[in-house]
């Protein structure tokens, strides 16, 4: 049996970030993952650090077009139906949260956590040597017809509301930020406070090699169970191997529910099947992540490739690529680049998704001996220092940078 101070169940970015965090106020830490770490979906995105995220995936508009999206295999967002029974009460919590009045509430909730995510990101790259992984150039989200250009001058109406700096480009300006964008009659909006990283799987392998070096412990092997005893928390490994840790913080993305359900507290965490489709090529296309508004998906330039990435297919942990998925990619993908071709590869990934978009970040209901930081859906990679931050502040009892108690688990 190993006894230690921290132990970090959960080895994604979230999890890597804490760690150094932690490491970094001279707290002792084991990292727990059967998998290596940032290898699943802090490594398969999309590379942006979305601060203009800022509205729910849940909204009215959204509420309109729940049948269409949900059953049509060609749209962003789409159901594994023989899952439909299960996700029932999540759907219906979604719906809920859709309302006007959750939505605003959610997007309010959300933005006050983006506050200067690029900041903090552009502090932590410095710490792992990574500052030429991370680019500050901004993002786009652009509009192939001039009615969805107008469609989206709305949305950008309410994230300027909640304080987001954002400029609506006509195709000439969008050309001349992007030359290879070609017949795109709307224009777009652009995020010049955007950020992406060229490589986010070689951020995370400097963000694992940095945690080591500060002399973390990383044991690769499942957890299949945690349980409060009279020395503080015990974790239980898959060869029956014990650790007994003073803190434990649960940052295991998709699979984190069932060890927070195993000490009491219940959380309505589904899971959302991510996808990507890469295209190797020498000289990027793109200069920047940029958005298709209609179709919401993602084309990144990264490292050697280019990278398509989106959409929601809300089906539970099975690995299991549905085809129709990576088919929508790469006919998307085509219709921007017809001379792509076929794609490299495809990459299939968990994301933890909750009805109001809002994360876990939070002490248990019984206590700041386990500590909740998951269920940040889309934006993972763009919370994580904050999400340590906040982690740091719950296990010291000092003061958070932010007001917390939105993203309590006591609001399940």
């Amino acid at each position: 049996m190993i006894k230690t101070d921290i132990v970090v169940l959960g080895g994604g970015v979230v999890g890597l970030a804490t760690s150094l965090r932690l490491l970094n106020s001279g707290r002792e830490v084991i990292l727990i993952d059967p998998e290596e770490p940032g290898t699943g979906a802090s490594y398969g995105n999309a590379g942006t650090i979305a601060e203009y995220a800022v509205l729910p995936v849940g909204s009215p508009d959204i509420l309109k077009k729940i049948p269409s999206l949900l059953l049509d295999k060609k749209s962003p967002i789409s159901i594994k139906r023989s899952e439909i029974l299960s996700l029932a009460p999540w759907l219906l919590r979604f719906l809920y949260q859709s309302m006007p009045k959750q939505a605003a509430i959610n997007a309010k909730a959300i933005t006050e956590l983006l506050f200067d995510s690029r900041k903090r990101w552009e502090l932590l790259v410095k710490q792992i040597d990574a500052d030429s992984i991370l680019k500050s150039n901004g993002t786009l989200y652009f509009y192939q017809t001039k009615s969805s250009y107008e469609v989206g001058k709305k949305d950008m109406v309410n994230r300027k509301m909640l304080g987001l700096n954002v400029e609506m480009l006509s195709p000439i300006e969008l050309g001349k930020l992007e030359p290879n964008l070609k017949n795109i009659g709307g224009g777009a909006s652009f995020f010049p406070d955007g950020a992406y990283m060229t490589d986010p799987g070689k951020i995370m392998k400097l963000l694992l090699d940095a945690v080591i070096k500060k002399g973390c412990q990383f044991i690769k092997k499942s957890a299949t169970s945690i349980e409060r005893c009279s020395e503080g928390v015990e974790v239980v490994l898959a060869d029956n191997s014990k650790i007994i840790a003073k803190h434990l913080v649960i940052s295991a993305g998709a699979y984190s529910k069932k060890f927070a359900n195993q000490v009491g507290d219940y959380v309505p965490l589904d899971v959302e099947r991510g996808y990507h489709v890469e295209y190797d090529m020498e000289k990027p296309l793109l200069n920047r992540p940029c958005c298709s508004a209609e179709k919401g998906f993602y084309m990144s330039p990264m490292t050697g490739r280019l990278r398509v990435v989106g959409t929601v297919e809300l089906g539970g942990l099975s690995t299991t690529i549905s085809q129709h998925r990576v088919d929508y990619l790469e006919r998307g993908a085509s219709s921007i680049f017809p001379n792509l071709g076929k794609s490299s590869r495809s990459w299939l990934g968990f994301r933890p998704s909750i009805p109001d978009s809002r994360p876990v970040i939070s002490q248990s209901s019984k206590g700041n001996d386990i500590v909740y930081a998951f269920g940040h859906g889309h934006i993972g990679i763009t919370l994580a220092p904050i999400t340590a931050e906040i982690v740091e502040s719950i296990v010291t009892k000092s003061k958070p940078p932010l007001p917390i108690s939105a993203y309590s688990i006591k609001r399940f």
